[in-house]
């Protein structure tokens, strides 16, 4: 079976996110649904959900992963963004078009490891080819080993690491070019929808 992959419009899906988010026991900090819409409100955006059967084997469909991502300017108003450009300004190329920031995004412990986040990382990638972008970064943790052993097998570089006396708390900043070749090693099989 292929993966259903749904976008959503800023409200809704902001609510949804603030609702799977209450699913991770590992978010120490959730987002609610205002935060979200704060941060996207007046920029281009991307808020995705991969859709499973439910375990209640009722027909219904339940959100199992999901992934948010926004434009990256290279002057930002936001203080967290302008701090995030200044971190990148020496490893990404703002001046070479578009950056996309995949920001939130995770899969809820029972589907791991069944390619729900590659299904959305793939319809991310898909998204920013058509909206022109030229560049996709995303920021982890040193501690979240599964996250990066995630994005390297989705084949993001090493942008930066900016160590932190805890060394599990070091940032490791990651991204990859946006091309038409970077389709060609999709493997998913997804069906995408807009939600209603």
């Amino acid at each position: 079976m292929g993966h259903i992959v749904r976008q959503y419009r800023l409200e809704p899906g902001a609510l949804e996110i603030q609702y799977i988010e209450e699913c991770f026991l590992e978010f120490r900090a959730k987002k609610s649904a205002d935060e979200i819409i704060r941060r996207l409100h007046d920029r281009e955006h991307l808020i995705l959900l991969s859709m499973a059967p439910s375990p209640d084997n009722d027909g219904r469909l339940i959100p199992v992963a999901f992934k948010v991502g926004h434009e990256l300017r290279a002057t930002e108003s936001q203080p967290a963004l302008r701090e995030l450009v200044d971190q990148l300004a020496d490893c990404v190329p703002f001046g070479d078009g578009k950056v996309f920031y995949s920001w939130i995004g995770g899969t809820r412990a029972e589907w791991r490891s069944q390619g729900h986040y590659r299904a959305l990382t793939e319809q991310q990638e898909e998204w920013a080819l058509l909206h022109r972008y030229r560049h996709i970064v995303v920021k982890t943790k040193n501690r979240f080993y599964s996250m990066r052993a995630a994005l390297d097998h989705l084949h993001f570089d090493i942008l930066k690491l900016v160590p932190q006396a805890d060394v599990g708390q070091s940032k490791v900043y990651l991204g990859k070019r946006i091309g038409t070749d970077l389709l060609g090693k999709h493997r998913t099989v997804r069906s995408f929808v807009e939600a209603a």
